[in-house]
């Protein structure tokens, strides 16, 4: 079994591995380490946790199926605490585990076996995302009926109460409220958050809608805030 390791580097982010198969773990410390981020390696659940809440990831690529403990315990358990990005590690054509990543909190998953240039450009989105400067200037609160978005602390607050939203979770819903009253396209959702195009296959946007649907009360079956254009996007409706 794997323990954790270095691959050394100088660092553009520092990347935490959980994967327990060694022979994948290596090939993708190694693609990361020559793409000049700083890898750790684990290959247990439970000491993949205890990285995550010890030190400090810009980026965890973690194993949905791990020894020690399971994959999307971790990611359930950690969420909430931990600052940077989480990606899952899926298997194949597995829409159970896409499924359980995403709407455990994930900010993207990525399906195994998976090339390694494939794997550089999403990562390399997510965390550009992180160093680019806002796609619109971070003004005053905004406010729709029991609603307020604080851009300045990146807060929700739901009837005066906080709400807990994952980073991803954020960014989706400023990215909406600050075009509410107009239907955005996953495409335009996709290039307005990570620079890529919606391949029409990624379930991320979706699922996250759905959870912050649940997050704000807004009734899935019949939402009145995130509306579902069919066929052409969301709309963030104003009151």
């Amino acid at each position: 079994m794997l323990g954790a390791m270095d691959i050394p580097a100088h660092p553009a982010a520092r990347i935490l591995l959980i994967e327990d198969d060694e022979r994948l773990a290596q090939l993708v410390a190694d693609a990361l380490a020559k793409a000049n981020y700083a890898v750790t390696v684990c290959g247990d659940g439970l000491a993949g946790e205890a990285l995550m809440r010890q030190e400090t990831f810009e980026l965890v690529l973690l194993d949905g199926h791990l020894p020690g403990k399971d994959g999307f315990d971790v990611l359930r358990d950690t969420r909430r605490d931990f600052a940077g990005r989480i990606v899952m590690l899926t298997a194949r054509d597995d829409d159970i585990d896409q499924v359980l990543g995403l709407e455990g909190g994930a900010d993207d998953y990525i399906a195994k076996p998976v090339a390694p240039r494939v794997l550089l450009a999403r990562l390399k989105a997510l965390l550009r995302r992180d160093a680019l400067p806002a796609a619109h200037p971070i003004g005053e609160a905004l406010h729709f009926g029991p609603l307020t978005l604080l851009p300045q602390s990146r807060e929700l607050r739901l009837n005066g109460e906080p709400v807990v939203l994952t980073t991803a979770e954020y960014e989706l819903l400023n990215f909406l409220a600050h075009r509410a009253g107009q239907v955005v396209s996953r495409d335009d959702i996709m290039q307005g958050l990570r620079g890529l195009e919606f391949d029409g296959l990624d379930r991320a946007i979706d699922a996250r809608i759905s959870r912050l649907r649940k997050k704000i009360g807004d009734d899935a079956q019949a939402p009145v805030r995130i509306k579902t254009v069919r066929g052409q996007g969301y709309l963030f409706a104003i009151d």
